[in-house]
């Protein structure tokens, strides 16, 4: 009751002193008054020259950020302890939005939604700082995306390119390895000179410790920057921290540098903005989330883009994460950034549970961007093999039926069975672009329908590991990274050295007895 009594006290003396000023001129305050506390949000009196998105300074350095501008009150959302702020409290502007540090201090640094550093290496030694909250590069500052941001998985790089300054969302269920790819993404830019942003909103602090551990180990953690908000942290924090990693990365896109930011995820990022909606007391509404929830995330990813020399000419290029439920892509914060973003990378439970890995639905799955994201050798062997895929998952839902398939169809289901075999691809592994025209064009050949399904991947390693340390594999490999594309010479040189593999692949098919795939003589006509 000491509680309430106080309450009312206070607000009984903010209207006296409002029908006291009623008419004459008020004198604006830099310092406010707290109303109500509770929750991790407080309502202030007073701060009548406060912007959106100011930081406010509470007692027992305690900060707030201002959510909502109303008429003789404002909402802020605490990022501290709201045990710490009680009612009566003298609230203080800043001056200033939110800021966070930025610079090339931060690379290889972990660091909370503030840019405060939290891996226990010390201070970051830099004095540059951006506000966290900006509007996009306009269109006259972008550039069209046609440079390709290589990511190390065949199955996305031929199939679902990403360019330099796009947009690309990675979709799918619980446990079914989206954090993996873009993992895997980051790991792939070492030697290619692209800095990288990783922000965790959301997660276990645990994982997060494991994911920069991997990227420690794999020596990608010297070009890539950890903003953390794990799950245990306030809503505020996780609502601030991507706009916090892409603000880092903008400032290496205005001196000219290529950046690749991940945001894992923005479906705990949406849940988080509802909370604090919420408890300020907006309008909530479908599924609960207030009507600007899609100005959330737009305006978030629509800050990556490729821009012009006039504007520093780097890129940001975003890799949004979404958690589906049950693979229900149209669900409300779903389908919100399957608009904002220029395509999707779909995962599949069935796939992943069936071995398949990455488990990518092709069919699912598009990139509005194609193939002005790939190199040249990328599009000549891999431009027919979304369809062959597409042709294969048809006809194996028809041979469940059990018919009888006529020799074409049986050569397509086949034929199908060897690419996904091909596709399948283990994590911290990625593949060059160079190694994946190589497959393509022994996919594409055709060459592989010599095989047994169950010798692709070690048929794969294979061809890697000759075309890059045999001297004659080695010669093929570098001219075909020099002219980034095949002539007719070059092509019938890699497919004679794939031949040569081939048949040392027979050769253990004889020693390892493979005749349940039918008579070797068969794979002998090569």
């Amino acid at each position: 009751m000491i509680i309430l009594a106080i309450n009312i006290k206070d607000i009984f003396e903010v209207i006296e002193q409002q029908i006291k000023n009623y008419g004459k001129d008020i004198v604006h305050t830099e310092d406010g008054t707290v109303v109500t506390v509770g929750d991790g949000v407080a309502m202030l009196y007073g701060l009548e020259n406060a912007m959106m998105g100011e930081l406010l300074i509470f007692p027992n350095d305690v900060y707030g950020m201002v959510l909502n501008l109303e008429e003789g009150a404002i909402g802020a959302v605490l990022m501290g302890d709201d045990s710490l702020v009680k009612e009566g409290d003298i609230v203080k502007r800043s001056g200033k939005v939110v800021e966070t540090l930025v610079g090339d201090a931060l690379l290889g640094r972990v660091v909370n939604a503030l840019g405060v550093p939290i891996d226990g290496n010390g201070p970051i030694n830099s004095k540059e700082f951006r506000p966290v909250e900006k509007i996009a590069s306009g269109v006259m500052a972008r550039k069209s995306v046609e440079e390709p941001l290589e990511t190390g998985i065949l199955g996305i790089d031929a199939i679902i390119p990403i360019g330099k300054g796009q947009r690309e969302l990675i979709i799918g269920d619980r446990q079914t390895g989206k954090t993996a790819i873009a993992i895997d993404a980051i790991i792939n830019q070492i030697g290619k000179n692209v800095k990288c942003v990783y922000v965790a909103i959301g997660q276990k602090e645990s994982t997060v410790v494991q994911i920069v551990e991997k990227l420690k180990q794999a020596g990608a953690m010297e070009f890539t920057t950890v903003v953390s908000a794990s799950a245990s942290e306030l809503a505020p924090l996780q609502y601030i921290a991507p706009y916090t990693g892409v603000t880092i990365a903008e400032e290496w896109m205005s001196k000219g540098d290529d950046v690749l930011i991940v945001y894992d995820d923005l479906s705990k990022h949406a849940v988080a903005y509802r909370t604090m909606a919420l408890l300020l007391r907006r309008a909530p509404g479908r599924e609960a989330y207030p009507g600007d929830v899609f100005y959330l995330h737009s305006r978030l990813l629509e800050r990556a883009a490729r821009v012009t020399k006039e504007f520093g000419g780097g890129s940001i290029t975003a890799l949004p994460i979404i958690e589906t439920q049950a693979g229900d892509i149209s669900a409300y914060i779903p389908t919100n950034v399957i608009s904002i973003t220029d395509g999707q990378i779909f995962l599949s439970e069935s796939s992943f549970k069936s071995g398949v890995r990455p488990a990518v639905d092709t069919g699912l799955s598009v990139s509005r961007v194609g193939s002005a994201a790939q190199i040249k050798a990328i599009k000549q062997m891999g431009g027919t093999l979304k369809l062959e895929l597409a042709q294969y998952y048809e006809l194996a839902a028809f041979a469940k039926f059990g018919s009888d398939l006529d020799e074409s169809t049986q050569q397509t289901l086949e034929h199908g069975k060897r690419i996904i075999e091909l596709l399948k691809q283990r994590q911290y592994r990625p593949i060059s672009q160079i190694d994946q025209a190589i497959i393509l064009l022994a996919i594409k050949s055709r060459l592989i329908k010599w095989l047994p399904v169950d010798f692709m991947s070690y048929f794969k390693d294979s061809l890697i590991h000759h075309f890059n340390k045999s001297p004659e594999g080695k010669k093929l490999w570098t001219r075909l990274d020099k002219a980034q594309a095949f002539d007719d010479k070059l092509e019938q040189d890699v497919l004679a050295e794939i031949k040569i593999m081939l048949k040392r692949a027979i050769k253990l098919i004889d020693k390892y007895d493979y005749s349940q795939y039918g008579k070797i003589e068969e794979y002998k006509k090569i």
